[in-house]
């Protein structure tokens, strides 16, 4: 069963998100990443941005675009459907919803933001995920 891990309060998703990212670059795991395609770009860029001496390798796959055989070795993959991803260790989840497909990798990341609307469809994909049977376990981003 996938291990669920809810990261919430984090008032820069999308920063948090690299962060966590580089550590699982640098402890060498491969991470998928869901979101809508806006985020996605953001993300795209930040990960490029975010810290001037970091690398993050990365790619974006759009919907309905088949990736490049040679892409296949990139450990993060920015995708909008998780079933795409060619790997399923990590699945890294910005979007609103629960991601369809979760359930293939060993381990969910939920980054919940801490705005109202954040705070709220994180909620729901807790009692979600709760409902089914899934152990959550809870990390607050501080700072």
């Amino acid at each position: 069963m996938t291990e669920v891990n809810f990261h919430h309060g984090a008032a820069d998703p999308l920063g948090y998100a690299c962060r966590l990212l580089l550590k699982a670059y640098q402890r060498g795991a491969r991470a998928a990443v869901t979101g809508a395609s806006g985020v996605l770009a953001e993300l795209d860029v930040a990960l490029w941005t975010f810290e001037p001496l970091a690398f993050v390798p990365h790619v974006r796959l759009r919907a309905g675009e088949a990736p490049a055989a040679r892409l296949a070795a990139t450990p993060v993959w920015l995708l909008e459907r998780a079933v795409d991803a060619p790997h399923h260790e990590v699945l890294v989840n910005l979007g609103p919803e629960i991601a369809p497909g979760f359930e293939s990798f060993e381990r969910l990341f939920e980054i919940v933001g801490s705005d109202e609307p954040g705070r709220l469809a994180g909620r729901q994909r807790w009692r979600h995920l709760e409902s089914r049977g899934y152990a959550i376990r809870p990390h607050e981003v501080r700072g």
